[in-house]
């Protein structure tokens, strides 16, 4: 499976960014997908997590209720909405997928290239 996010780009604080991700899988149903971030010197972390119906989402406690991880499986595509957007949001955001389709934190087998957030304060 690869993975191809896109979106990111220098905002303010306060602003909004959506990122894209966009899986060559056959059956993205099958597939769990999520967002993780690493800020420059510190390590990845996730942030998000989408079961592969879409039911189930899971999110970082320093992005709840600012991010919203959603997916269109017809279109085999996660997106991540970022709003109220923090200097300390800060990072390069990673998408991945796992070959299973239940949510998790960790245990990714398939990830993206990358796609730099830079929020300016």
């Amino acid at each position: 499976v690869q993975l191809q996010a896109s979106g990111g780009g220098l905002v303010q604080a306060g602003g909004s960014l959506r990122l894209s991700c966009v899986s060559s899988a056959h059956t993205p149903e099958s597939y769990a997908m999520a967002w993780f971030r690493q800020a420059p010197r510190k390590e990845r972390e996730f942030v998000a997590t989408i079961s592969g119906y879409g039911y189930t989402t899971q999110y970082a406690d320093s992005v709840k209720g600012r991010f919203t991880i959603s997916r269109d499986n017809a279109q085999n595509t996660m997106y991540l909405q970022m709003n109220m957007l923090k200097p300390e949001d800060t990072a390069v955001y990673y998408c991945a997928s796992r070959r299973f389709p239940g949510v998790a934190t960790y245990n990714y087998d398939y990830w993206g290239q990358g796609t730099q957030v830079t929020v300016s304060s």
